[in-house]
């Protein structure tokens, strides 16, 4: 009888704790967490779309770490160098004479024996995204540029104002050994003219663009993996976002001052309210710019938030 008293407790517990689940992630049972890619040539190995997971980088700003239902550690950015063990990003111009609103841009990522890498996985979707942004994080862009054969991406940025820009490119490439290796690498770019920093908005949890009113809910916390929930609404009523690149959003969040750069994928599934969830762990406290990017009627939107920690 003790031995069918301690059985039942058991399953009932593994029952409440499944009732739990659901009740604290909207009606949906969260993932368990896969275990993180480690080591310097992690492979990002994940299909799109299929769980939650953050683009990071090493500790020393190599942005090799991919880490796969959760976010990078303290302190874990990427896009901080212009190359790392494996790869390079080497730019066919980085001056800019005058502000454009078309200006072409081309650049080749190089192997570490100085030969152009061809051979990208394709993530989300794209062999390679360019997320492109003023350094005071304004002019925020979210591009795919066109490949050539002989290793050459091109595309055209929006340089509307002068001053210095970062250019991140996010790509999964083969290396010498086989590996396919997650990394994101950063460069500057100038811009002739008068530069006038703007200044970062305020922190506020909802904000407005293409007609959408875009809540924020949650905050990242140092070293803990939280919850970031964005619910779009028209007119009132809540809208679901449609699937873009794989995902039913994403998220980039560069740090103030070294431009930090860490890209979120959601959860697979809107949340029972319609909503999209993310997992974010801050690196560091300080201010951040959050781009969250969705698409509804064919249309990409993009809502920006600042985040202060500390």
């Amino acid at each position: 009888m003790r031995l069918l008293g301690v059985v039942g407790g058991l399953v009932l517990a593994v029952l409440a704790g499944f009732g739990l689940g659901r009740i604290t992630s909207g009606g949906v049972a969260e993932p368990a967490p896969l275990p993180a890619a480690t080591g310097v040539n992690a492979v990002h190995t994940d299909a799109p779309g299929v769980a939650p997971h953050t683009h990071g980088g090493s500790s020393g700003g190599g942005g090799t770490g991919v880490t796969v239902g959760g976010s990078p550690a303290a302190g874990d950015v990427s896009g901080l160098v212009v190359g790392s063990a494996d790869f390079r990003l080497v730019p066919a111009e980085t001056a800019f004479p005058a502000p454009a609103e078309r200006a072409p841009f081309r650049f080749v990522i190089q192997a570490s024996d100085g030969t152009p890498v061809t051979d990208f996985a394709v993530v989300h979707d794209k062999r390679l995204h360019l997320i492109v942004v003023r350094r005071d994080l304004s002019g925020y862009q979210h591009l795919h540029p066109e490949l050539a054969p002989d290793g050459t991406w091109s595309t055209e940025l929006a340089l509307p104002t002068a001053g210095a820009w970062r250019v991140f490119a996010d790509f999964t490439a083969t290396t010498a050994t086989g590996a396919q290796v997650a990394t994101t690498l950063g460069v500057d770019l100038s811009v002739g003219g008068d530069y006038a920093a703007a200044a970062l908005p305020a922190p506020a949890p909802t904000v407005s663009t293409g007609g959408f009113e875009v809540d924020m809910a949650g905050t990242p916390a140092l070293g803990s993996v939280q919850p970031m929930i964005f619910t779009l609404r028209r007119d009132g009523a809540v809208v679901r976002p449609e699937r873009y690149l794989g995902a039913y959003g994403h998220l980039v969040v560069l740090r103030e001052g070294d431009l930090g750069y860490v890209h979120v994928h959601p959860e697979d599934q809107l949340t029972v309210d319609g909503a999209v969830k993310f997992w974010l762990a801050a690196p560091s406290e300080g201010r951040y710019r959050a781009f969250f990017d969705f698409q509804v009627d064919g249309v990409v939107h993009t809502a920006a938030y600042t985040i202060t920690l500390g």
